[in-house]
């Protein structure tokens, strides 16, 4: 099929590289120059494991193409996929559809024919119907320019695998030609297996932010049994294994630590619980306002953790930062959990060094003042106390004794409980996390939790599998 994908930020990107592959003769818009000459040349413009092979193999079997130039993509498309960002509204919890809006007043005066526009983006429940008005009433070829909505779940760091691969496929739909229309596009995932959902439009826009609420309660509860815990001597690593014993409740994404952040999971909740305010129940998700301050707690309460550990002054002390993404596997730096500490102990006096093994150079550029850099050695030395905030995988494979070599005080703060503490403590190491006892004790009796926890990834790895990066045509990923 004949396929557009508007807006080549993380999702656009990925979807239009991943489409081609199987087979969709694809064409990528965006208004950013730059952007379109990078990917025509197989270049990504972020980082993202296994997208760079795909890019290539794609733009080499000729099946893929870019251009800046909406009217060539309504002369190109059956199906136009609406990949561009809904960011939070400046002054506002909810979601700015200035983007999405945008493309659909670019693209519809162009549609000269029968076609599906089929929206990607995360918005708000409503959405669709409001532009299929607008599309009828600006499309020359009136209502025969359908809409429908599709939502996205990428992870990302597993994004190419979400979109060859993904769980379930859920598209809000008007008719029944349009959901055949889908059915088509995703043919390759259908016959391997991937459920499929054809609902209603508001329905499959609700699908993705009732998700990412789930998900941002599920992390902030565990964090929130972090703080009891700390008050009443408990350890939260051993009552999440104890709570992922039990089949209602399941263990992933139970781990307590600096809480989550990125471009999507928190200004999701604010645009939901702000939507569902407009539509009069915002008592209903009430509960979204505390698990966004729960997980913005975590943030302070981390950097009180590592002011307590220096002596209760930070002032002049030498502090490094490990990790400056959001989550590992990604470049990305928006609302950064460990960014946020970085610059919250720089603004309370200490000397602050960030290491990070992709993201070092948006780090930079998003906050001048950190130093910044991707040699961990370097970031190191001389640091009297060391954070662990982004779970990448060079960190848990670190070794203790050798960085404690080039530390002036072997002190760590694990902001992701993901390190091996008791190697850790055997190499001279004092170490601190959220929720646990100073030298937490596993008795004989508790050990079955180990398997399980040997079976499931953290939440960083996973991470939000709901919360995908769609972007602004010309948005950074």
């Amino acid at each position: 099929m004949r396929l557009t994908v508007i807006g080549t930020g993380y999702l656009g990107a990925v979807h239009a590289a991943c489409m081609a592959d199987v087979g969709h003769d694809v064409l990528g818009v965006d208004v950013d120059a730059d952007k379109i000459a990078a990917l025509a040349e197989g270049r990504p413009p972020f980082y993202e494991p296994g997208f760079a092979d795909v890019l290539q193999r794609a733009l080499a079997s000729g099946r893929l193409r870019f251009t800046t130039s909406l009217r060539q993509a309504a002369e190109h498309g059956e199906v136009h996929f609406v990949c561009v960002g809904t960011p939070q509204r400046a002054g506002s919890q909810a979601a700015d559809l200035t983007y999405v809006d945008a493309v659909v007043d670019g693209l519809a005066p162009h549609l000269s024919g029968p076609c599906l526009v089929v929206g990607k983006s995360t918005v708000p429940v409503g959405t669709t119907e409001r532009l299929a008005a607008r599309v009828a009433a600006l499309a020359p070829t009136g209502v025969r320019a359908e809409l429908a909505w599709n939502p996205e779940f990428l992870r990302e760091g597993f994004a190419v695998e979400d979109t060859l691969r993904p769980d379930r496929l859920v598209v809000g739909v008007t008719s029944r030609e349009a959901d055949e229309t889908l059915r088509r596009v995703y043919a390759t995932m259908l016959e391997a297996g991937v459920p499929y959902i054809s609902t209603d439009p508001n329905t499959a826009e609700l699908v993705k932010v009732a998700a990412n609420s789930f998900l941002a309660t599920k992390i902030s509860f565990i964090n929130a049994m972090a703080e009891i815990c700390d008050a009443a001597g408990g350890d939260v690593v051993t009552l999440a294994d104890a709570l992922g014993h039990d089949t209602r409740i399941g263990r992933r994404f139970l781990n307590a630590g600096l809480g989550f952040g990125g471009g999507c999971l928190p200004k999701d909740i604010r645009a939901f619980a702000a939507r569902a305010r407009e539509l009069g129940v915002g008592t209903a998700v009430e509960f979204l306002d505390q698990i966004d301050e729960i997980n913005q707690r975590q943030r302070s309460r981390t950097v009180a953790l590592a002011r307590r550990m220096v002596g209760g002054d930070l002032t002049g002390r030498v502090v490094t930062v490990l990790g400056a993404t959001f989550k590992p596997d990604s470049d990305d730096v928006r609302d950064s959990p460990a960014l946020a500490v970085a610059t919250e102990l720089h603004r309370q006096g200490a000397d602050v060094r960030v290491h990070d093994p992709e993201g070092a150079a948006n780090a930079r550029r998003a906050h001048p003042q950190l130093a910044c850099g991707a040699d961990l050695l370097t970031a190191c030395r001389g640091a009297e106390i060391v954070l662990h905030l982004t779970e990448w995988a060079q960190y848990r494979e670190v070794d203790p004794v050798a960085l404690a070599r080039v530390v002036r005080e072997p002190v760590l703060v694990d902001g992701r409980n993901a390190l091996p503490h008791d190697a850790w403590r055997a190499a001279g190491w004092t170490v601190k996390a959220l929720g646990r006892p100073a030298r937490a004790a596993r008795p004989s009796y508790v050990r079955s939790a180990e398997p399980l926890r040997a079976t499931i990834a953290s939440p960083a790895a996973e991470s939000d599998r709901a919360g995908a990066m769609a972007v602004p045509p010309g948005g950074r990923a």
